[in-house]
């Protein structure tokens, strides 16, 4: 059994609202500076470095390339992205939909696709 990574809570449309303490109003007038100042001061919400690549490993974490942003940054569709770039277009749809995540070569390949993606186009086309 595969375990979810996103809890949903769905409420009926005659449930009353949770009562919390939390004064939304005033949560609502804070600026993003005070945001950001709340969180810098709460030792179990601080943010993420942008370090190096093993840095972020040391954390458990992997610098991952957006696919959806990228490709709509290129104003492809998933098609269109697929084909140029020779991804099977399953997977391209499994990394957008979180259902997997790239592998090490394949965030190498975007990461390559990011930087320049016409010239990766250009090669790939040159080679068919």
């Amino acid at each position: 059994m595969k375990k979810s990574r996103v809890i949903t809570v769905e409420h009926n449309p005659g449930d009353p609202p949770i009562k919390t303490d939390t004064d939304w109003a005033a949560v609502a007038a804070l600026t993003d500076a005070q945001i950001h100042a709340a969180a810098l001061s709460d030792p179990d919400a601080q943010p993420i470095p942008l370090g190096t690549d093993e840095e972020l490993e040391i954390l458990g974490l992997r610098r991952v390339v957006n696919t959806h942003k990228l490709r709509a940054r290129l104003k492809m569709t998933q098609e269109q992205f697929a084909s140029t770039y020779r991804i099977p277009i399953g997977t391209l749809r499994d990394w957008e939909q979180g259902r997997k995540f790239p592998d090490a070569p394949a965030r190498a390949y975007l990461t390559v696709i990011a930087r320049n993606p016409e010239a990766i186009a250009d090669l790939l086309g040159e080679a068919a």
